[in-house]
Parts: C-alpha cells; structure tokens; sequence
C-alpha cells in the first residue's frame, strides 16, 4: 500500500469501532476523536471532544488523510436503541455529522467515510417478503424475493433511520460541492459478539471480517470514487440488502454468511 495512510475515527469505543479496531491500528495511523478519550492510544492521537463543538474538534483534523465517522447516537450501541431522544440525535447525528465533513473539507482531508444505517430502509420490514425473512420462528421462505440495493426507496421507521438518511444526503452535498470523497457505508447487523442474533440478523448480519474488509476497501478506493452507497452485509442465506454493488465497485469479496 506504500506510505501508510492517517486515518481518524469518532466514535471508536462504540460496537463497530471495537470491530474494526485491530485491523485499522495494524494498517494505518490511527488517530481517534471522542467526548472520553479512547484507551491505548498515544495522547497525540488521542483527540477529547464532542463533535457537536466545531472548534473544539478542528485541531483532531490536521494531517489526517481519511476520517471514518462512526460517531452517532441511537444505534445498537446506544441505551435506547434507534430511539434514543431527538435532541441527542439532533446534537450527534446532524449537527455532529455536519460539523465533521466540514471540519474534514476544511482541514483538506481527502475522503469522508460516514456510517449510515439499516434503519434507512426498516420500514420494507413491515411488508411481505421481507416480514417472512426477519421473522424469528421458523417459516416456510419464499421462492425468490426483490434486492434491496442504494437506489430503492428509503423507508425510516425511526427518527434515527431519518438521521442517518440526512447524513446521506449531507455527504453527497460536500462530495458535490468540494474536492473531497464521500462514501456512505450502511451497517446493518454488527453487534458485541461476533455472531448473528435470532431474527433480522439473520438476513443482514455482517461478521467482523467482513465488515473490516469492507471498511479498508472504502478508505482506500480511487480517489475517482467521489461518492457511493455501500451495503455492509455477508452473503447470508435471507439477505435482501444487496451487498452486490460494494462487490462490482470495490472487489469486495464476503467470507461469511448464515446459511
């Protein structure tokens, strides 16, 4: 890979972070932005803030190449789930998000990677096939069924899916608007034990590795790569979120899945 890439992270002490650690500490240098601090790190590169604060968040920006945005608030890893109180979403998911990218454009970064969410699309849920293909009990699956891939129809059925849905649509707007790359990567199944729990995870579950090498394919595609939507799923049996497209676009190439 040559010269190794400065790679910021926010929100590395949550669920995705911890996945991802190991494998972006052996690859690039690694450098984290969080309101505790994360352990382990030198203090160089150990950047205490929140990213509602603009200014206080800036100098964690300097020299960095890549940013992957993993900070959020309503997600798995959150107390409340995807329904957390609107005013924490409000501070983390859209001023925060915000206040990254630009902080990032400011600073020169050349590539943004933004976690977006499942929760985009959880609304086709309430609908057959894709009732049958969550459901927890065992059920007789359909024939076939529709993919679901970054062109379908957005259906939130949270204020959280309507955040990272924002983020989305925030991302396109710098990678339009600026020099900078931005790739959204959907995360749908990830949680603290690397294994797939009963029910909608068996459809759109990601393993750790998976996920990992998803992740370092999208920080280091083509710069030419100015902005695109990634599902981050393995090849399970019941999946509907279409992780064809990371495959056509970015070599990715699962080793997992629920069978």
């Amino acid at each position: 890979m040559g010269k190794k890439l400065n790679v910021l992270v926010t929100g590395l002490n949550g669920v995705v972070g911890r996945a991802l650690r190991g494998t972006l500490e052996k690859r690039y240098n690694l450098s984290a932005l969080s309101r505790s601090g994360v352990s382990g790190l030198p203090i160089e590169r150990n950047h205490r803030a929140d990213i509602a604060d603009f200014k206080k968040i800036t100098p964690a920006f300097n020299n960095v190449d890549v940013v992957l945005n993993l900070a959020a608030d309503g997600g798995m890893s959150s107390a409340n789930g995807m329904h957390a109180g609107w005013d924490s979403m409000l501070r983390n998911n859209i001023v925060g998000t915000y206040n990254v990218l630009q902080a990032a454009k400011e600073s020169g970064v050349s590539r943004v990677v933004l976690a977006s969410s499942g929760a985009t699309v959880n609304g086709y849920e309430l609908e057959e096939p894709y009732k049958t293909l969550v459901s927890p009990k065992p059920v007789d699956l359909p024939a076939s069924w529709e993919m679901l891939d970054e062109f379908s129809e957005p259906k939130p059925i949270t204020l959280y899916g309507v955040t990272k849905l924002f983020g989305e649509d925030l991302g396109r707007y710098f990678a339009l608007t600026s020099e900078m790359s931005v790739i959204n990567l959907r995360i749908s199944s990830c949680t603290d034990e690397d294994k797939a729990t009963p029910g909608r995870a068996q459809a759109n579950w990601s393993s750790y590795r998976d996920l990992q090498q998803l992740t370092v394919k999208c920080i280091e595609a083509p710069q030419r790569l100015k902005f695109d939507i990634f599902w981050a799923t393995s090849d399970n049996k019941k999946l509907f979120r279409d992780n064809s497209h990371a495959k056509n676009v970015l070599g990715y190439a699962p080793q997992d899945g629920i069978r």
